[in-house]
């Protein structure tokens, strides 16, 4: 037991930090978390630390339980006479140490999840934002891409419009729509885009003489109130932002 107690006690102490590390951030990868083991370590010590010292701060001031570090360091050492010690003043408050441990997991948990809707909410991680460099979710770049996250709270677009080209029986087409939703696949790949007002048109009827000017007369509408449109059949993909001006 002497040696399997410490590794007991680092576990349960740096948990609530990797759990709060995995609720905060904004990643589009649902398999497998690929970065570096010495930033997710650092991260995770890093929430650990902040939360221990909150929740003990707290403690102290709203319970009659108090920290002892000295039980802390003997449950984390080799001595089996030592570590027995430590272990009844730990049973003793057997009680307030389950209570503290059980609401520090559930704020690891619940924390994050606010502060990262206060930072979507308040745009606080979009690019050119003072923050944005520390709060910025670098694992989430088609949500940046197609949500319009990018922009100021007083300049969101009204519409995202996609435009895709996509080979119909050995032919080119060009598909236009609002954007209305997307999906990911499990790796973070785009998986699909659902579409509304598409319409479309083969790519041989492009504009003419270099003209700049949108002529919608090209297109024909495709009936539907939703259109499903899959990454995988895309050759190109063009994002357009549209903010809607009231008239002079």
């Amino acid at each position: 037991m002497n040696l399997a107690l410490p590794a007991i006690v680092v576990f349960l102490l740096l948990l609530p930090g990797f759990v709060a590390r995995s609720r905060i951030k904004r990643v589009e990868r649902a398999t497998l978390d690929y970065s570096p083991f010495g930033q997710v370590v650092t991260e995770a010590v890093a929430w650990a630390g902040a939360l221990h010292l909150l929740w003990i701060t707290a403690m102290h001031l709203l319970t009659p339980l108090r920290w002892r570090a000295d039980v802390a360091l003997h449950l984390l050492s080799a001595d089996p006479h030592v570590q027995t010690a430590a272990l009844d003043a730990v049973a003793a408050q057997a009680s307030g140490v389950a209570l503290y441990f059980g609401s520090l997991l559930a704020a690891a948990y619940l924390l994050p999840m606010a502060c990262r809707r206060a930072i979507s909410r308040w745009r606080l991680d979009r690019d050119g934002a003072p923050l944005s460099g520390v709060l910025r979710f670098s694992g989430a770049p088609w949500y940046y891409l197609l949500s319009s996250a990018d922009f100021p709270a007083d300049d969101v677009p009204d519409f995202v419009s996609v435009s895709a080209i996509v080979d119909v029986a050995n032919q080119p087409y060009l598909y236009i729509g609002l954007l209305e939703d997307y999906f990911l696949n499990p790796d973070g790949a785009l998986d699909r885009v659902i579409l509304q007002q598409v319409m479309r048109r083969p790519l041989a009827s492009d504009k003419a003489n270099g003209s700049s000017e949108r002529d919608l007369s090209r297109f024909y509408p495709i009936d539907g109130d939703y259109f499903v449109l899959r990454y995988s059949e895309m050759r190109t993909l063009n994002v357009e932002y549209i903010k809607l001006r009231p008239e002079n």
